[in-house]
């Protein structure tokens, strides 16, 4: 296994998070003296309330507020949350954030896909529908429609 410098890590996540969307600005974390509401963001597009959730590799991603079958979100949007315990413990402190990579789940597992999966927005529907194609056409190694 290698070892990355701190700038090579950085390069690798910044380029791993573009490519998995996880670009969202980090959690609000009040001071200890700060007495202001703190509201959680909204999609500048559909109005809809946006979970920030921490990635595993210290990034930010916007999550669904509601889980789905695998089936009705692209690969590329599939995230699940994993619980963080308190050290002797069983409760969870906190939630981190892990796309799914490697084995895809069952067509009816339950996934948390990324907030622009479920976003009405016409650039959102677009990029959805374009990974949805990528998902087919991985799905489906035949020739597409050359002559033979």
């Amino acid at each position: 296994m290698a070892e990355l410098c701190d700038a090579c890590w950085n390069d690798f996540t910044d380029d791993l998070a573009r490519y998995e969307g996880a670009n969202a600005p980090p959690r609000a974390e009040p001071g200890p003296d700060d007495v202001d509401w703190i509201e959680p963001p909204m999609c500048p597009e559909c109005g809809a309330l946006l979970r920030p959730y921490q990635t595993n590799y210290d990034r930010w991603v916007y999550l669904a507020s509601r889980e789905l079958p695998a089936k009705d979100v692209p690969s590329r949007y599939r995230w699940r949350l994993i619980p963080l315990l308190a050290r002797h413990s069983q409760v969870p402190t906190d939630f981190v954030a892990v796309r799914i990579g490697g084995l895809a789940p069952l067509p009816g597992e339950l996934v948390v896909p990324a907030h622009i999966a479920v976003c009405p927005s016409p650039d959102a529907s677009e990029q959805v529908e374009q990974a949805r194609r990528d998902d087919l056409r991985r799905a489906d190694p035949g020739d597409h429609g050359q002559a033979v």
